[in-house]
């Protein structure tokens, strides 16, 4: 099928896609992007539809497989996106349905938790790093939607390849309680350095909001407290460099 006004009704829907009221009514979302649509694919999520633009290849519409292909105009594919210059291949997608309850960690696992990020970009962006440091959980408390487009374009697909589970807070505190993984908190308020704690036995990092850090809660739950120094006049680090400070000491440790 092929579309060109960008106010024909299938575009606006596809268009509302970017919104997470849509994406939950829904149960779909869009992925943007050649490597993202074929990560996508390659971890197995249900294709729905394909959306090819003007600059889309032949070998582009391979990518549909048996799902429907719609050829959309410029004006059409930007109405979509959420990018300025629209990638000529884009993907709707089913969000996969995922127990918690049904995750079976190995030995000395390592687990982060996300506890009320807000910005997409930075959940993107740790999730390239957890995918990097080889992290075997990653859990999305509340907070910023794990579809949401600029999420998925920041982890340029690695929330696809990645065990990662938005989930509310209170069945992530049910979840790590039954893991029995010692807790480890990021804290500008921390007793001890990052990199003085032993995590080859396993660990959950804790991580909050970019804004407010942790609940006093999660704080309470944790078993130790570290910090990341800071020398400048900066009180703390984005949290997705903090993340990526922090799981790659875990690899380290480990041996790389």
């Amino acid at each position: 099928m092929r579309i060109q006004s960008p106010a024909n009704p299938k575009v606006k829907a596809l268009a509302a896609l970017k919104e997470r009221r849509e994406r939950e009514r829904t149960g779909l979302f869009l992925v943007e992007g050649r490597r993202e649509v074929a990560r996508a694919l390659g971890a197995g999520l249900h294709l729905e539809a394909l959306l090819l633009g003007p600059r889309a290849t032949p070998e582009d519409r391979l990518l549909a497989g048996e799902a429907p292909l719609l050829e959309l105009s410029q004006e059409a594919m930007e109405r979509v996106s959420v990018r300025e210059n629209p990638p000529p291949v884009m993907g709707v997608f089913r969000i996969p349905q995922r127990r918690l309850a049904e995750v079976r960690l190995p030995q000395a696992p390592l687990v982060l938790v996300l506890l009320g990020l807000e910005k997409p970009g930075n959940l993107g962006a740790i999730l390239r790093a957890a995918d990097g440091a080889g992290a075997d959980l990653v859990l999305v408390a509340e907070g910023v939607d794990l579809y949401s487009p600029q999420a998925v374009r920041n982890s340029t697909g690695a929330a696809f390849a990645l065990p990662v589970y938005p989930v509310p807070e209170g069945e992530a505190a049910r979840f790590l309680e039954g893991a029995g993984l010692p807790l480890v908190a990021a804290t500008p308020r921390g007793e001890r350095l990052y990199w003085e704690g032993d995590y080859r036995g396993g660990v959950a990092f804790l991580l909050g909001a970019e804004d407010q850090g942790l609940p006093e809660a999660w704080l309470g739950r944790a078993q130790a407290r570290v910090r990341i120094p800071m020398r400048g006049v900066a009180d703390s680090l984005n949290v997705a460099v903090s993340a990526a400070l922090l799981l790659y000491e875990a690899r380290r440790q480990r041996g790389g």
